[in-house]
């Protein structure tokens, strides 16, 4: 009886032992996996945002250190302002002008490099390339290239009999130029996603095509799309929202000009906050962006689940 007892202490406390262990783990694991991952969150992104909120219901003017409360009175001089609506209209029409052709260009790049036996890596990393390139250096090439008098693309539309417009001083064309460098830069990105969603499909896939006789429409509108249409949604997302988040070509090429062509809601922002020094409006329009951007997020995760049901 005395032996058995001393088994069972033995067991209790072994068993003890484990749980305490068991604890120790999991608060070891939740202070090393959890807690401190959110420690440059909480520092770099939550609470700027609740700042940036408190002082878009001031008018405080980035120098002084005493400020107003003006209530909700910068957003609704913001959303009666010409120039939000303005911006409003560049960043939509830059984010609808970049997203699409970068999709196509990468998808279309993907399904080409993908008939490459040798040498494909190699290619991938030649169209990447302007994607790891920093957007300012790029920008400033470009502003060259895009000069009326001497170039390059002017020259070029000059072999064919075309005259070349004045691409950044012009404001018919000044977006489009921004546009082209950004889908340029960007391509090459969308393009790797849509390569490795394309070596994903079964080979069977296309062998029963090729028997049938398929043409290269045919399988890029019966394979390719609906097998890569995952990948669309997410770059077609992300992208917009790297859209919004534009500054560094338009700073470069155009600042925002001409006569605001160019301007986007994060030019405005800069504008605002750096030139005019009215950071409560200023910080009202990163509040909008953060809604618009918390929109398209909300909208990625709702379509991901209704393709993952599928």
């Amino acid at each position: 009886m005395e032996l058995s007892r001393e088994v069972s202490k033995a067991k209790d406390k072994s068993k003890a032992k484990r749980v305490r262990g068991i604890k120790s783990i999991s608060f070891s694991g939740f202070l090393v996996y959890i807690v401190l991952p959110l420690i440059p969150i909480l520092v770099f992104w939550f609470i700027p945002m609740i700042a940036s909120f408190l002082l878009s219901f001031t008018d405080w003017d980035y120098i002084s250190p005493t400020f107003n409360v003006v209530g909700a009175q910068n957003y609704k001089d913001i959303l009666s302002s010409d120039a939000f609506w303005q911006a409003l209209k560049n960043t939509l029409l830059f984010g609808i002008g970049t997203v699409v052709p970068t999709l196509i260009f990468g998808f279309l790049m993907a399904i080409l490099i993908d008939k490459f036996r040798r040498g494909k890596e190699l290619i991938q990393g030649f169209l990447f390339a302007p994607w790891i390139t920093p957007m300012v250096a790029m920008s400033i090439v470009w502003s060259w290239m895009f000069r009326p008098d001497i170039g390059l693309i002017n020259r070029g539309l000059a072999i064919f009999g075309i005259s070349g417009p004045n691409w950044l001083t012009d404001s018919n064309t000044a977006l489009i130029a921004v546009m082209i460098v950004t889908v340029w830069k960007t391509s090459g990105w969308c393009m790797l996603y849509y390569a490795d969603a394309i070596s994903k499909i079964p080979k069977d896939l296309f062998e029963a095509y090729e028997l049938e006789g398929s043409s290269v429409w045919q399988k890029i509108k019966y394979i390719y799309m609906p097998m890569t249409a995952k990948t669309t949604l997410f770059l077609a997302v992300i992208s917009l929202i790297n859209s919004i988040q534009a500054y560094d070509q338009i700073s470069v090429l155009t600042r925002g000009g001409p006569a605001g062509s160019t301007r986007t809601l994060l030019y405005l922002f800069y504008q605002m906050a750096f030139e005019q020094f009215n950071m409560g409006k200023a910080t009202t329009v990163t509040m909008i962006m953060v809604v618009i951007t918390g929109i398209l997020a909300g909208l990625m995760f709702i379509l991901q689940k209704k393709f993952a049901n599928r």
